[in-house]
């Protein structure tokens, strides 16, 4: 890995993202060409870091979600084969949700003081994602919801996404799915089901509605995969 690309990208995304990424190149293409690629993703990653409007790096609440998600955009084009996008699902959904694994050992979404800490945890994220766009008005846009006691369920939205405006510019909305789907699976780590109907990349918000896999509303949508990728939540008929 070059000693540049390291310094660059040092504090934006925890470091053992690369080593997940290189692993995944070594156990698809053999150690030589894993390499090359590697140097090329590099390249390419760099470049498009460049192009980024100012999101505050490291300092952004968000920075793993942002500059870890630009490590895929610039992964995906380099690779030699241009394999499925389903091809790398288990890799991204390691690297961006691994913790979610870890925390469903003792946290459960179907106990309901399980989901009203998790409620606190999403408006305690919001409060500091609306400080940063104060400041970063190209990042996250988070509009909170009050918390439905009735279904026990926590709600709130997304009206910007700055790895969708990056997709759109770049020509990688087929790419973007990989980050936005993987949020289905850190939720069902944690033992509950997010509802979401679009995100920012196929629609004009990403919503998070989230509830407990045992909850009667998880068992009135079904999840599937829209023509653009994208999971998507879709109500059962009655």
């Amino acid at each position: 890995m070059n000693d540049g690309f390291l310094k660059k990208t040092k504090g934006l995304y925890p470091e053992n993202y690369n080593v997940m990424v290189m692993d995944w190149l070594k156990g698809r293409y053999g150690n030589e060409q894993a390499e090359t690629i590697w140097k090329t993703m590099e390249e390419t990653y760099l470049s498009y870091l460049e192009d980024l409007p100012e999101l505050g790096g490291k300092k952004n609440g968000h920075a793993s979600a942002i500059y870890g998600g630009l490590l895929v955009f610039s992964l995906y084009p380099s690779l030699p084969d241009q394999p499925p996008i389903e091809d790398l699902e288990n890799l991204v959904q390691t690297m961006f949700m691994g913790p979610f694994t870890t925390l469903g050992k003792v946290f459960n979404l179907n106990r309901s003081a399980d989901m009203w800490l998790i409620d606190k945890v999403f408006h305690s994220v919001g409060r500091r994602d609306r400080k940063d766009a104060k400041q970063y008005p190209d990042g996250f846009i988070q509009v909170p919801e009050p918390y439905d006691r009735a279904h026990h369920a926590a709600r709130y939205h997304f009206t910007q996404c700055p790895n969708a405006e990056f997709a759109k510019r770049h020509n990688l909305l087929h790419v973007l799915p990989l980050l936005c789907n993987s949020d289905f699976f850190g939720i069902g780590e944690i033992h509950g089901q997010l509802i979401r109907c679009g995100t920012c990349g196929n629609s004009d918000k990403c919503d998070y509605l989230v509830v407990g896999s045992e909850n009667a509303l998880a068992k009135e949508y079904e999840t599937i995969k829209d023509e653009g990728g994208f999971l998507v939540s879709r109500k059962l008929a009655e």
